[in-house]
C-alpha cells in the first residue's frame, strides 16, 4: 500500500522535485518504507511505499515499462497480478521487478483503457504517457483507495489525500457550502464533491484523462443491479455453493503477500466468516485483532473471545474509553479530511495502531457483507415500512420496528403511536427511489439548523434529498425495495464514509493496509443478482451466509442479534477531562471567528448534552459534526499546522529527471 501525488502542467523541474517531496512528506504515513519521484517539464509523479509485495527487487516507484515511455505511481494491491503477468510474458513483455505495480503499467501498454476491467484489486494510480503527453488516472470499482484532484491556474494537481495540496504553491483550501449541506444530510458529500471547494475525488469505478486539450472523466464500472425478472438464484443451497466458490477464491487472492497477513475479529458474523475461510486456506496460526469499549453498551468483547477461542487464533484486543476518543479526535479529523457525524472512526484508528504495534502491515476485514447481503437495519426498516404502508392505520405493523433495535431503549419501550410518529415520515412514498433513506436523511439534515445565517443563506436554494431523488428517479425505477436501498448504501455510505473515514484513512494513518474479500467485484456482482429473500429472509439478515455457515461458526455468533458497530458520543463531550482543543473549538471566539455555526444554537445544544435531558441521537450527531467541522476548518482552511522543516522531509530513494 502506498500514497501518491503529482501534477501536470508547464513545470520547473527543480522546483517540482522539492514540491513533490513536501507533498509526499504530508502522507508519509501511507508509505514509510520507500519514496521516489519522476519529473519532466510537463509532469511530476511521486510515491511513498508501504512494502507488502516484492520487498527486495527494486520496486520503488515511479516504475516504467521496458522502453520508459510509460511511468506509474500506484496506491493499492492487484491481487491477480501473477495471472496477468503470465499473460503479458507470453506477449513478450519484459519485467524488471516482481511487483504488481509493474504489471499495471505493462497491462496498460498492451490493452489501454481495457486494462481496468482485468484488474482484481483495490487501487488508485496515475500513469504518464510520454508519447501522448497524457496523464491517465484511475480508481478501483468501489472506492477502497482514495484519489483527489484540483486545479490551480493551468496546473492539474492530484494526491492520495487532500493534505498533499497544502504543500502545493498557491493552493488555499476553503469549504464548499453545498458540500457541508450534503455531509449533514448523507454523512458524505455526493461524488465527486469533497468538503473543500474545487477539490474533487476521482469517483469509484472511474478514470480520468488529462492532456493539453481537456480533462475528461469516464466510468468503466457501475454497481450491477437487476430487475425482478432477472434474479439469478431462488434456491439458497445452490446460491450458497456458488457464493462459497467465489468467496474462497477472493480470500486466496487476498492472502497473497510477502509479509504476514492478520485479520480483524469483531465478534460479528462477517469477520468470523472471513476468519473461517482464512483458516481453511491457511491453517497455520492466525493473528487476529479486536477492539472493546469500557462503556458496556458498545462492547462486544464476549463475542470476540468466543470467536478467537473457536478458531484458536493468536488474539489481541485493545480497549477504548471515552477519554481515548476525545483525546484522539483531532488527529482522526486530520486523517479523515472530512466532517464526521459519529465517533466510530476513532476506535478504528486505535485498533489499527494495535496492529502496527505488533509489526503487522496487512489485515483482512469483513466490510461489505452488510451492504451486499441485507445486513443493515435500514434494509429491514424499509421492508417493514413497505408492509406498513399497505395498511397505514394499523396498530400492529409498526410494532415490528421494535425487533430492530433491542439495544435502544427509546425504541424498544415505545408505544405504537410513538413508533408511528418517529418512523412514519413519508410512509406512503414507497415509489421514491430513495424511500429507504428518507427518514434517516430527514433527521440528519436537521443539523443544518446549527449553521450560521450566512451559510444558511448560501444553501437556501439547495435541497440535497430532493435533488438526488430527481437524479435517481429513472435510474432506479422498476427495481425491488432492497436493490434500491442497497444502491444507496453502497454508492453513498459505503464508499463515501465507511471505506474512507472508517477504513482507508484510519488504517493508513497507522501504515496498515485493509483487505476486503467481500468487495471482490465478482462477489459484488454475484450478490446483486440474488433474489432479495436470499439476503433478507423475513427479517433474518444475511440469510445466505447463515445457511452456508451452519456448523462452521459458534452458535452464539451465527444466531446473535444484529448490533451495529457504534462508539460513545455524549459521554465523551461532557467529560471533566475534555481536552483543551475541544473546549477551544466550542468557544465563543472560535465559533464567531470561523463563521460556520450559530453561536447561540451551539451553546443551547452543548447545555442540553451536558445536562443529559432528552438528548437524542441527532443531538449527539450534531455535536460530533460541529466539532469535526470546526477542527477541519482550523487544520485545513486556517492551515494551523506546523510548517515542514528540513528534518521533517522524507528522503527520496529514487529521483528521475527527464
Amino acid at each position: 500500500m502506498c500514497g501518491i501525488a503529482g501534477f501536470y502542467g508547464n513545470l520547473n523541474k527543480k522546483q517540482s522535485v522539492s514540491t513533490l517531496q513536501n507533498m509526499l512528506t504530508r502522507i508519509k504515513h501511507r508509505g514509510p518504507d520507500q519514496s521516489g519521484v519522476y519529473v519532466s517539464d510537463k509532469v511530476g509523479l511521486g510515491s511513498v511505499r508501504l512494502s507488502i509485495i516484492d520487498l527486495s527487487s527494486g520496486a520503488t516507484m515511479p516504475i516504467s515499462n521496458q522502453d520508459e515511455s510509460l511511468w506509474i505511481v500506484f496506491n493499492g494491491e492487484i491481487y491477480n497480478y501473477i495471472e496477468l503477468k503470465e499473460d503479458l510474458l507470453k506477449k513478450n513483455h519484459v519485467f524488471k521487478t516482481s511487483s504488481d505495480t509493474e504489471v499495471i503499467v505493462h497491462l496498460y501498454e498492451e490493452y489501454g483503457l481495457e486494462c481496468l476491467n482485468m484488474l482484481n484489486g483495490q487501487f488508485a494510480f496515475a500513469i504518464w504517457d510520454k508519447t501522448k503527453e497524457e496523464l491517465f488516472l484511475a480508481r478501483d470499482r468501489v472506492g477502497i483507495r482514495p484519489l483527489y484532484y484540483t486545479q490551480i491556474e493551468d496546473t492539474f494537481v492530484f494526491g492520495s489525500e487532500i493534505k498533499t495540496f497544502l504543500e502545493y504553491p498557491g493552493i488555499k483550501l476553503k469549504f464548499s457550502k453545498k458540500a457541508l449541506a450534503e455531509y449533514v444530510t448523507f454523512w458524505t458529500a455526493l461524488s465527486p464533491n469533497t468538503v473543500f471547494e474545487d477539490v474533487f475525488e476521482v469517483p469509484p469505478g472511474c478514470y480520468m484523462l488529462v492532456n493539453s486539450k481537456n480533462i475528461t472523466t469516464s466510468t468503466y464500472w457501475e454497481l450491477p443491479i437487476v430487475k425482478p425478472d432477472a434474479y439469478a438464484f431462488d434456491n439458497v443451497e445452490e446460491a450458497a455453493k456458488e457464493f462459497e466458490s467465489i468467496f474462497l477464491d477472493s480470500i486466496k487472492l487476498r492472502l497473497r503477500a510477502d509479509v504476514p497477513v492478520a485479520a480483524y475479529l469483531s465478534g460479528g458474523i462477517d469477520s468470523s466468516i472471513t476468519t473461517s475461510f482464512i483458516k481453511q486456506v491457511s491453517p497455520e496460526k492466525l493473528r487476529t485483532f479486536s477492539i472493546g469499549f469500557t462503556e458496556k453498551d458498545f462492547d462486544e468483547s464476549s463475542y470476540q473471545n468466543i470467536a478467537a477461542a473457536y478458531f484458536n487464533t493468536e488474539h489481541s484486543s485493545v480497549t477504548c474509553s471515552e477519554n481515548d476518543i476525545s483525546n484522539h479526535f483531532k488527529e482522526v479529523i486530520w486523517y479523515a479530511e472530512a466532517p464526521l457525524l459519529r465517533t466510530a472512526p476513532t476506535p478504528m484508528s486505535l485498533l489499527a495502531k494495535s496492529v502496527k504495534d505488533q509489526n503487522i502491515k496487512v489485515v483482512i476485514t469483513g466490510e461489505g457483507a452488510d451492504e451486499l447481503l441485507g445486513g443493515y437495519n435500514i434494509f429491514k426498516e424499509t421492508k417493514i415500512k413497505h408492509f406498513w404502508a399497505k395498511d397505514p392505520k394499523s396498530k400492529y405493523r409498526p410494532l415490528l420496528l421494535k425487533k430492530l433495535y433491542p439495544y435502544l431503549p427509546q425504541i424498544r419501550d415505545s408505544s405504537s403511536n410513538m413508533l408511528k410518529m418517529f418512523f412514519g415520515y413519508k410512509l406512503s412514498e414507497t415509489e421514491s427511489p430513495v424511500y429507504s433513506h428518507l427518514l434517516r436523511w430527514h433527521n440528519t439534515s436537521r443539523i443544518k439548523n446549527y449553521f450560521s445565517d450566512a451559510i444558511k443563506e448560501d444553501i437556501k436554494d439547495y435541497t440535497p434529498i430532493e435533488d438526488l431523488e430527481k437524479q435517481l428517479e429513472s435510474k432506479l425505477k422498476g427495481y425491488d425495495y432492497l436493490t434500491k436501498a442497497q444502491w444507496l448504501e453502497i454508492n453513498l455510505f459505503m464508499s463515501g464514509y465507511l471505506l474512507s473515514s472508517q477504513g482507508d484513512r484510519m488504517g493508513m494513518a497507522n501504515s496498515i493496509e485493509g483487505r476486503y474479500p467481500f468487495l471482490d467485484h465478482r462477489v459484488i456482482e454475484f450478490c446483486m443478482k440474488l433474489h432479495p429473500d436470499l439476503k433478507l429472509h423475513g427479517l433474518n439478515e444475511k440469510f445466505l451466509l447463515k445457511k452456508m455457515m451452519v456448523g462452521r461458526l459458534p452458535e452464539e455468533i451465527l444466531n446473535r442479534s444484529k448490533q451495529a458497530y457504534r462508539a460513545p458520543i455524549r459521554s465523551l463531550f461532557v467529560s471533566e477531562d475534555l481536552p483543551d482543543y475541544l473546549k477551544t473549538m466550542l468557544s465563543e471566539d472560535c465559533i464567531k471567528e470561523f463563521g460556520i455555526f450559530n453561536l447561540e444554537h451551539v451553546k443551547t445544544l452543548h447545555s442540553k448534552i451536558t445536562s443529559n435531558k432528552g438528548v437524542s441521537e441527532i443531538d449527539n450527531m450534531a455535536m460530533t459534526a460541529i466539532l469535526s467541522i470546526q477542527i477541519l476548518y482550523e487544520l485545513f482552511v486556517k492551515k494551523s499546522i506546523p510548517e515542514l522543516s528540513e528534518s521533517d522531509l522524507i528522503t527520496l530513494d529514487k529521483i528521475i529527471i527527464e
